[in-house]
């Protein structure tokens, strides 16, 4: 499966700190669980991809 790919599968997502310093991000569907831990330089680095890609979906790119 790839980016652009057109998925079915639901998932839940948390994003909240750990008491660890790190940055999880949960993702849960009704087969698995996966937390994904991240130092906080790393999480930023991740937001900072996120509005990007979301500014050129907005832009239909």
């Amino acid at each position: 499966m790839g980016i652009n790919d057109q998925s079915d599968i639901g998932a839940d997502l948390q994003i909240g700190p750990t008491d660890q310093g790190m940055v999880r991000l949960y993702i849960e569907t009704a087969e698995f669980q996966i937390p994904l831990d991240f130092d906080p330089e790393e999480a930023e680095e991740i937001a900072a991809e996120l509005q990007n890609a979301a500014a050129r979906a907005r832009a239909g790119r």
